[in-house]
C-alpha cells in the first residue's frame, strides 16, 4: 500500500494544511450509484432555485488557494484550482459533468463544500506519493491528454510518485496515468484545505460525506488525515 506524505518544506510553507485521504477498496464502478446521482441533482436544483451557489474566488476557501498558487508562481486565473474551475463550470452551465460514479461523487462533495478534491487509481501508482516542490525534471501527462508531456516549473507544488507527477499546481488537474475509471477498484481520494483552523470541520464533514457515497459500492473504506503534525498516512 502506498503512503502519502507532506514533505517538510511544504509543511513549513503551509503550516495550517489539512488533507483528508479517503480510500476505497473493492470499488464497484459499473453498478448504479443512486445516492451520487441524487447528490448531483440536488446541487443543480439548488443552483437553479437560487438557494445555493458554488464558492467563487471571493470566498475565503478559494481565495486561499489563489494566494498559494501565486506563492509558487502560478497564475490562478489562468490555471485555476480544481474546485474553482468546477464551481465556475457549474455556475455557467447549471450542471456538473457526469464522468463515472466515483469521479462524480468527489466532484459533488468538492463543489458543495468549496474544497479541492482529486483521486488516484492506486493500481497505477508506483511507490509512495509525496506532496512536494517540483525540481523541474519531473514529467506530467494531463488527464485526457495521453500524448502530452509537461514539465512542472521548479518550485511548483506537486503530488508525485516514483514514476512522475500525479497532479500539477497542487490540485489543478490530475494525471492521465492514475485516472479513475469504472474499472478502478482501489482508489485514494483527497480533499484539501490550507486553513484547518478555519475550515477543518468543513473538511471532516466533506470526507464523511464522500465516504458515505463510496461505502455502499466498496468492500472497505477508510478516512485518514494528513497535516504538518501528522504528515504521513497509508492508502
Amino acid at each position: 500500500m502506498p503512503a502519502f506524505r507532506i514533505t517538510p518544506a511544504v509543511a513549513d510553507a503551509f503550516p495550517d494544511t489539512l488533507i483528508a485521504l479517503v480510500t476505497a477498496t473493492g470499488l464497484r464502478g459499473h453498478e448504479p450509484w443512486p445516492h451520487t446521482t441524487a447528490a448531483l441533482a440536488d446541487l443543480e436544483q439548488q443552483l437553479a432555485d437560487g438557494t445555493w451557489h458554488p464558492a467563487d474566488e471571493t470566498d475565503p476557501r478559494i481565495e486561499a488557494w489563489h494566494t498559494a498558487y501565486r506563492s509558487f508562481g502560478t497564475n490562478p486565473r489562468r490555471i485555476r484550482p480544481s474546485v474553482d474551475a468546477l464551481g465556475r463550470r457549474l455556475a455557467k452551465k447549471g450542471s456538473l459533468p457526469r464522468i463515472n460514479p466515483a469521479v462524480d461523487s468527489y466532484n459533488a462533495v468538492s463543489v458543495r463544500h468549496g474544497l479541492p478534491a482529486g483521486a488516484f487509481d492506486l493500481a497505477h501508482v508506483t511507490g509512495d506519493v509525496d506532496i512536494r516542490y517540483a525540481d523541474g525534471t519531473e514529467s506530467f501527462t494531463p488527464l485526457g491528454e495521453p500524448d502530452t508531456v509537461e514539465n512542472p516549473k521548479p518550485g511548483e507544488i506537486i503530488y508525485a510518485d516514483t514514476t512522475g507527477v500525479l497532479t500539477r499546481h497542487w490540485n489543478h488537474r490530475d494525471a492521465h496515468r492514475t485516472r479513475v475509471t469504472e474499472d478502478s477498484t482501489h482508489v485514494a481520494f483527497v480533499l484539501e484545505t490550507l486553513h484547518a483552523t478555519r475550515d477543518g470541520d468543513v473538511l471532516k464533514v466533506a470526507a464523511e460525506e464522500l465516504q458515505g457515497l463510496l461505502a455502499p459500492h466498496a468492500e472497505q473504506t477508510a478516512v485518514h488525515f494528513l497535516s504538518p503534525v501528522q504528515p504521513r498516512a497509508s492508502a
